[in-house]
């Protein structure tokens, strides 16, 4: 984590507080060491993150690299002055699109910018880059913190993070090994996971909502149902495609099931997803309910219950679902691949 030099008192006359980051990076190492590969070297400079690639344990190796940010759920955490679980958010967003392609997570940086450094704040920002890493196997080897006096609010902050992995070039999963027949495989979601809280605050603040507030139908604050954090399912993936044969993976993000499903799909052939195969948790007709938002709108914005999905052989669907059972992710028989236009559709109503 890169932070300056001795500060200067023009620099913080100016804003910035170097000595605030230094402290930071003190607090937030014990976390980061809690993130660590056996594959990680140290990098005396500190400038980088130096990784070992034993190439000798693979055939025809391709890296993976993904990234992404958390969006306007920091604002969310902002409100709420809770800064511990974003960054799971963070994680999540980029090892789930890697392991899509059957990528292992090899290691992430995160990148935090900030108006103010506040170093505790900053340390339970990266504790929780640190537990999603942990959860999804893989380092986190560096980062940086940044302070933007001006352009953001003293209290303002936002994440990014980059994240590298690796896959054999014959095991690279996607649309060119899906058949007709294939079974959808539908994994639950956490909640609202990472997507849609421009519309969620909207919601919030038109129908003066308090984070703060219990609501009876969610069973906890409205502040703590908005904040919980993305479900990671790397390493559930990496053992599915393991132990059953998987032809794709879908994270389902932003634009909802329908269209990341069509992105794993290759042309001439639809998959078919059945909405009484499950219930959307009570978060999602919430939103609906205090938003007036129609059910396309909220198909379209929202992952509605289902954070990843998997297609797999027919065949093979009983094994997946106990294989995902054994490791505590919900997970159903969604739906089926049938000839068609490389379209995904939602048919039926909700359970």
């Amino acid at each position: 984590m890169a932070e300056g030099a001795n500060s200067t008192p023009a620099y913080a006359s100016a804003g910035v507080d170097i000595a605030a980051g230094d402290r930071a990076v003190a607090l937030m190492k014990e976390h980061v060491g809690r993130a660590r590969r056996p594959e990680q070297v140290a990098d005396p400079s500190g400038f980088a993150g130096l990784f070992r690639l034993d190439a000798s344990r693979y055939r025809s190796p391709l890296l993976a690299t993904s990234t992404d940010g958390v969006g306007t759920k920091v604002m969310i955490a902002q409100r709420c002055d809770r800064h511990d679980t974003v960054g799971l958010d963070l994680v999540g967003m980029v090892v789930d699109d890697l392991v899509v392609c059957g990528a292992e997570p090899l290691f992430m940086t995160d990148y935090i910018a900030c108006g103010r450094v506040v170093p505790e704040r900053v340390a339970e920002l990266v504790k929780g880059i640190a537990e999603g890493c942990r959860q999804a196997g893989c380092a986190l080897s560096g980062g940086e913190t940044a302070e933007h006096p001006d352009a953001m609010r003293p209290d303002e902050y936002d994440l990014a993070g980059a994240g590298t992995g690796i896959v054999e070039e014959d095991a690279v999963l996607g649309p060119q090994r899906v058949r007709e027949g294939d079974a959808v495989i539908a994994m639950a979601s956490s909640g609202l996971h990472s997507n849609g809280y421009s519309l969620v605050r909207r919601v919030v603040d038109e129908a003066a909502l308090r984070l703060d507030a219990r609501v009876p139908e969610l069973g906890t604050e409205l502040g703590e149902e908005l904040l919980k954090p993305t479900r990671i399912y790397a390493q559930d993936c990496l053992a599915l495609a393991g132990a059953v044969e998987v032809h794709a993976f879908a994270h389902i993000t932003g634009g909802g099931l329908a269209a990341n499903l069509a992105r794993s799909l290759p042309e001439g052939l639809d998959a078919v997803v059945d909405r009484a195969t499950w219930s959307p948790p009570a978060v999602f007709p919430f939103v609906a309910e205090r938003g007036a938002v129609g059910p396309a709108d909220m198909e379209a914005t929202f992952n509605m219950g289902v954070g990843m999905a998997a297609l797999v052989p027919s065949a093979s669907a009983q094994r997946a679902l106990a294989l995902l059972e054994e490791r505590g992710v919900p997970a159903w028989h969604a739906g089926s691949v049938v000839a068609g236009s490389g379209k995904a559709r939602l048919e039926g109503a909700y359970a």
